[in-house]
C-alpha cells in the first residue's frame, strides 16, 4: 500500500510538472526569444550604451519594442516561437524531473508525503531541496536546452532548418561534449536559481497562509485555503527574485551555447569557438569588454518572462496535481 502510494505520488508529480512546464513555456516563448537575442548579442543592447561606447557600432537589437518589431517584420509571428519544440522537449522532462525529485526530497525531510506538511519545512530545507531538484532536472534535459538556444538565436537566414539538423551538426563537429556546452555555468546558475525560486515560493505561501489566517474570521479555513490568484502572486514574486539574482550566469551560459554559431552579419559579431576558457573567464571578459550592462543584457525581457513563467508553472502544477489526486482517488 505504501509503495503504491509513493508510485502514485511520483506519477502525479511528474505528470503535473510536465504539463505545467509545457503550458508555461508556450505562453512565454516570445519573451524568451527576445531575451536570448539580447543575451547572445555582443554589441550594446540599448541606445544610450551605444552612443556612450562607440557611435559607429551597429547593434541589431536596442530595446524590447524595437526587437519585437524587427522579429515580427523579418520572421513573422512564428519567429517568436522559434526553438519552441526543443524547448518543450527540454522543459517538460525538466519540470517533470524537478517536481518529482523536489517532492521526494521534501517527503524525506518532513517524513510525510502530504503537501500540507511540506509547506511547514524550514526555509533552509526548502532552498536545498529546490537546488538539488534543479540540478537533477538540468543534467537530464540539457541537450534540448542547448538546441533551443541555438535555434532561437540564429535569426534569418537560418543556419539550421530544424532541431535534427542542429543536433547532427553539433554532434558531428563537437561530439557529445558539444551537446553539453555551457553545462558548468548552467549548474552553477541553477543551484541558486532553483533554490531561490522554490525556497521563496514556499516562503511566500507560508506568508500568504498567515495573512489568510489573520484576515479570515474562520481561522481553520483561512489557514488551509490559498486561492489560485494568491498562488499566482507567490509564483510571480518567486520567479522575479530568482531571475534578478541569477541573470549574469544565464548570459554566460548562453554565450557558451552559441560559440562558433554562424549567423548573418546583421545580427552582430560572431562569438568564436572557445572564446571563453571557463565560466570565470567568461564573466571577466564580458565585464571588461561590455561593462556591467553586458552581464545584464536581456534582463527586462528575462524578468518579464520569468515572473509570469514562474507564476503559470506553479499554478498549473498545483491545479493539475490536485486534479490528478482527486481523479486517482
Amino acid at each position: 500500500m505504501e509503495e503504491s502510494g509513493q508510485l502514485r505520488r511520483a506519477f502525479v508529480d511528474a505528470t503535473a510538472g510536465a504539463i505545467s512546464g509545457g503550458v508555461s513555456r508556450t505562453v512565454t516563448s516570445p519573451l524568451d526569444v527576445i531575451k536570448i537575442r539580447f543575451q547572445v548579442q555582443l554589441e550594446p543592447t540599448n541606445q544610450w550604451a551605444l552612443l556612450r561606447r562607440d557611435v559607429h557600432r551597429n547593434s541589431k537589437y536596442t530595446g524590447m519594442l524595437q526587437a519585437t518589431k524587427d522579429i515580427l517584420r523579418e520572421e513573422g509571428l512564428k519567429g517568436f516561437w522559434r526553438g519552441n519544440v526543443p524547448a518543450l522537449l527540454m522543459v517538460m522532462p525538466y519540470t517533470a524531473i524537478q517536481f518529482t525529485v523536489l517532492q521526494q526530497l521534501k517527503t524525506f525531510a518532513s517524513g510525510s508525503s502530504k503537501s500540507e506538511d511540506h509547506i511547514n519545512l524550514s526555509p533552509y530545507l526548502s532552498y536545498i531541496s529546490g537546488a538539488l531538484a534543479g540540478c537533477a532536472a538540468t543534467v537530464g534535459s540539457y541537450p534540448f536546452d542547448l538546441l533551443r538556444t541555438i535555434l532561437a538565436s540564429q535569426g534569418e537566414p537560418k543556419v539550421y532548418r530544424n532541431m535534427r539538423s542542429a543536433f547532427v551538426d553539433i554532434f558531428r563537429t563537437r561530439g557529445v561534449p558539444g551537446l553539453y556546452a555551457g553545462l558548468t555555468p548552467t549548474l552553477v546558475e541553477i543551484v541558486p536559481y532553483a533554490g531561490l525560486q522554490f525556497g521563496t515560493y514556499d516562503t511566500f505561501k507560508r506568508w500568504m497562509k498567515a495573512w489568510n489566517h489573520l484576515r479570515c474570521s474562520n481561522s481553520s479555513q483561512g489557514d488551509e485555503f490559498i486561492s489560485s490568484f494568491q498562488l499566482f502572486i507567490c509564483g510571480l514574486a518567486a520567479g522575479t527574485c530568482a531571475k534578478a539574482v541569477c541573470h549574469p550566469l544565464d548570459v554566460v551560459k548562453k554565450r557558451f551555447q552559441i560559440e562558433g554559431l554562424q549567423r548573418h552579419p546583421r545580427y552582430g559579431a560572431r562569438l568564436e569557438p572557445r572564446a571563453y576558457r571557463n565560466m570565470h573567464d567568461g564573466l571577466r571578459r564580458i565585464l571588461l569588454e561590455e561593462g556591467w550592462a553586458g552581464l545584464y543584457k536581456g534582463i527586462v525581457p528575462s524578468i518579464a518572462k520569468a515572473a509570469p513563467a514562474g507564476a503559470v508553472t506553479f499554478v498549473a502544477y498545483e491545479c493539475t496535481s490536485d486534479w490528478l489526486e482527486s481523479f486517482l482517488t
